[in-house]
């Protein structure tokens, strides 16, 4: 077992490990032990969520993306596979890469100077063939997600804005980062919240009893808070 030092004890000991916290509460005690923790460097605050299927059941896996409406704390890159009217569009909305095949051979050579891709539907027969460098990076394009679209301009606006996506790994369990642990507390919680409502409202058709059973925040390098779903939705 991983021993922890005496910054992370000691903000350990300000949580109450059988105690589900409100939102608000929770990202409080966050952003304090964040502070305790560590004061180098800007900690990113993350979200586990458990949820109640199996996702190697088709009809149980959960995908999806959401803007964070307080963004993510760093800048986004992003790549367009576009051509013509399409490339210039997206050079315009404020894309950092823009190419066709000359980007396929950079993504070949191990080139992935960017955070997200979007392409245009017709370059998926180009885009497709970098699966093996895109796929296990996270970075494929996806319709579902919006980043296969004619509309590059709204894709590239969401990117850049702080649009994340999540999917739910084998376990049954959605990881992502909320922010930094410097934005302030309503911010945090406001992102915190946009992402737990955009996870239940992808819920799958085969899922079956409670659907979002433990929901928990951290810091980078800080204990785990547990907090009260019910707190953590939109309404």
């Amino acid at each position: 077992m991983a021993k922890h030092g005496k910054k992370y004890l000691a903000a350990a000991k300000l949580i109450d490990v059988h105690k589900r916290y409100s939102v608000d509460e929770a990202v409080g005690l966050v952003r304090q032990t964040a502070q305790v923790n560590q004061k180098k460097f800007d900690e990113t605050v993350d979200v586990a969520i458990r949820l109640g299927v199996d996702p190697k059941h088709a009809d149980q896996m959960v995908r999806g993306a959401v803007v964070l409406p307080h963004g993510i704390g760093k800048t986004v890159r992003v790549a367009v596979f576009a051509k013509g009217d399409k490339a210039k569009i997206a050079k315009d909305a404020g894309a950092d890469i823009v190419g066709a095949e000359d980007l396929a051979e950079k993504v070949n050579a191990g080139q992935i100077e960017f955070d997200r891709v979007i392409a245009t539907p017709d370059m998926m027969a180009l885009v497709g063939r970098l699966g093996k460098v895109l796929g296990p990076r996270g970075l494929m394009p996806n319709p579902k997600l919006g980043t296969v679209t004619q509309d590059v301009t709204a894709a590239v606006k969401a990117a850049k804005a702080g649009s994340i996506e999540f999917r739910a790994e084998k376990s049954g369990i959605v990881h992502a980062g909320v922010g930094k642990a410097s934005f302030s507390e309503d911010a945090i919680a406001a992102n915190v919240k946009a992402l737990v409502t955009a996870i239940n409202r992808a819920k799958p058709a085969g899922a079956k009893g409670t659907f979002i059973k433990k929901v928990s925040i951290s810091s980078t390098m800080g204990p785990g808070v547990k907090l009260d779903p019910a707190t953590a939705l939109n309404t």
